[in-house]
């Protein structure tokens, strides 16, 4: 059963917590009905996303197995073989649609935009799998979109609009993380001499550079969208002081890419990184409390 939870790459779900961020920052964390339809996004997404997961593993199995960690993958191991992939691959695609059919016939809920932006994001990743993640830059954005995605598909199913700073805020959030990765790749490239065609149209100075663009632009991001006069109304104005929980955050990723070198899985960082962790805590405790303040 372990070798089907990691071709499936469950500890990969947290990135799709992103389809809660409409309803954490609407205020509506408390609103029933509307955390469950957000759960409902949550599992239908993660099914997508493992989907995804999946037929990449499938395409690269040849390259994944000259790779030092990558090797360790079921398809590329051989624990998983490439035909009961394809099944596997098929059970969770069947999943995710009869989750879809049954939350509208049984729950009621209107999945025509969220599958629209389902849709998007599968057909959008099959040509990422198969070629755009080979071209430089796009293939960052592309990763950096399906963010977007995950957040536009929390505020569909739940009805709740999202602002254009948050939508910002995402992008630039995703692709920091990204390039993160990439810089992480390079690094590792480097000390063992083995590149791959994705890391053409890059180098380290590049990587810094871009970074350094996408922290600033998150920050400004982040900081337009907690003196929106509707954000303010709905948190109260001492909102903008949680600013600093995300730039302390920030500060520490760059630490951990430029310093360490110890980025090229993000998902790690919210994992094993101490600091962090603490940080986004405090930050989502602050949030409550500002929701709690505001709400009673």
């Amino acid at each position: 059963m372990t070798k089907y939870i990691k071709l499936l790459r469950v500890e990969q779900w947290v990135k799709n917590l992103f389809v809660f961020l409409p309803l954490f920052f609407s205020g509506n964390i408390t609103n029933a009905d509307l955390v469950l339809k957000s759960i409902v996004a949550f599992v239908v997404f993660s099914l997508a996303a493992s989907f995804i997961y999946i037929l990449n593993d499938y395409s690269d199995v040849d390259s994944d197995r000259r790779h030092p960690e990558k090797c360790k993958r079921p398809i590329a191991s051989g624990a998983v073989s490439k035909d009961t992939a394809i099944i596997f691959m098929s059970m969770v695609l069947a999943a995710g649609l009869l989750l879809l059919a049954g939350s509208h016939f049984y729950l009621h809920i209107d999945i025509g935009r969220f599958s629209s932006v389902i849709l998007f994001y599968v057909l959008l990743n099959i040509a990422y799998t198969f070629h755009l993640k080979h071209v430089a830059i796009i293939d960052v954005s592309i990763i950096a979109t399906g963010f977007v995605l995950r957040v536009l598909a929390g505020g569909y199913i739940s009805g709740i609009p999202i602002s254009q700073w948050a939508i910002l805020l995402t992008f630039v959030l995703a692709l920091v993380l990204a390039l993160g990765k990439r810089r992480g790749e390079l690094i590792n490239a480097q000390i063992s001499g083995r590149t791959r065609k994705a890391l053409d149209g890059y180098n380290v100075q590049f990587a810094d550079i871009a970074l350094s663009i996408s922290v600033t632009l998150a920050v400004i991001s982040y900081l337009m969208f907690t003196v929106q006069p509707e954000v303010q109304e709905r948190f109260g104005s001492r909102i903008f002081y949680t600013f600093i929980f995300v730039v302390f955050a920030f500060m520490r990723y760059l630490q951990q890419t430029l310093v360490h070198n110890k980025t090229e899985s993000p998902t790690k960082i919210i994992y094993k990184d101490r600091y962090i962790q603490v940080t986004l805590a405090l930050w989502f405790a602050t949030f409550l409390l500002l929701i709690y303040d505001k709400q009673f």
